[in-house]
């Protein structure tokens, strides 16, 4: 995402936390138009109803289920749409299947204002929102197992894909991609195909998160 979000949709329960998080995002975004959702089945009426967002912020604990059940259709659905999780769960059983589900960013709710701000402000710059817990909690999930098989290592890419995961963490979409390697948007599709498959990952959080342990950049 390069430019202002123009739509938002909340989907939190809590009257309180909304109305902080609604008045975040139009401090963040002016002009930013949020809809809310206080439940799942109200997430999913809209998801097919409302017209497309370009951010989410996903509870995950709702009156009425998982919102990670929502982030998959939400990524199908609204392949524009920047789909951030927003949660006081930072446990491994939360934050995996949500960023295997689709979510580009993971933040803990109970981390400071200034804090949540910055990773907001950073997603109009391609970086993906992560809180500096959950950064840390997927760095430690990748590192390899004493006495274990390792996790696959950079040599497992090829050189150009090096460098499209290098150019993916540091927030590049695909526009900025065939312009900087220049080589055709299908030739970086089947590279970002590939890099997803060798590393086992589904998303541009994952990718970042990959780049680093692989010692390719720095968080």
């Amino acid at each position: 995402m390069t430019t202002i979000p123009a739509h938002a949709l909340l989907l939190e329960d809590l009257p309180d936390v909304t109305a902080w998080l609604s008045k975040l995002l139009q401090a963040r975004f002016p002009g930013i138009q949020v809809t809310h959702a206080p439940t799942l089945a109200e997430g999913k009426r809209l998801l097919q109803s409302a017209a497309p967002a370009q951010l989410a912020l996903v509870d995950l604990g709702l009156p009425d289920g998982d919102g990670t059940t929502l982030i998959r259709p939400l990524a199908q659905q609204w392949p524009d749409c920047t789909i951030v999780v927003t949660t006081l769960f930072g446990d491994d059983a939360h934050v995996f299947p949500a960023l295997r589900a689709g979510a580009q960013g993971y933040l803990l709710k109970d981390q400071p204002e200034e804090r949540l701000a910055a990773a907001l402000d950073g997603i109009l710059r391609g970086e993906p929102a992560l809180s500096p817990a959950i950064a840390q909690r997927l760095l430690r999930a990748f590192q390899p197992i004493a006495g274990g098989d390792s996790a696959p290592g950079v040599e497992v890419l090829t050189p150009r894909e090096r460098d499209v995961l290098v150019l993916v963490s540091k927030g590049c979409r695909l526009p900025e991609l065939v312009e900087r390697l220049q080589i055709s948007k299908h030739t970086v599709s089947d590279h970002l195909k590939s890099i997803y498959r060798k590393l086992n990952i589904n998303s541009r959080a994952e990718a970042t998160l990959e780049a680093a342990r692989l010692g390719l950049v720095q968080l």
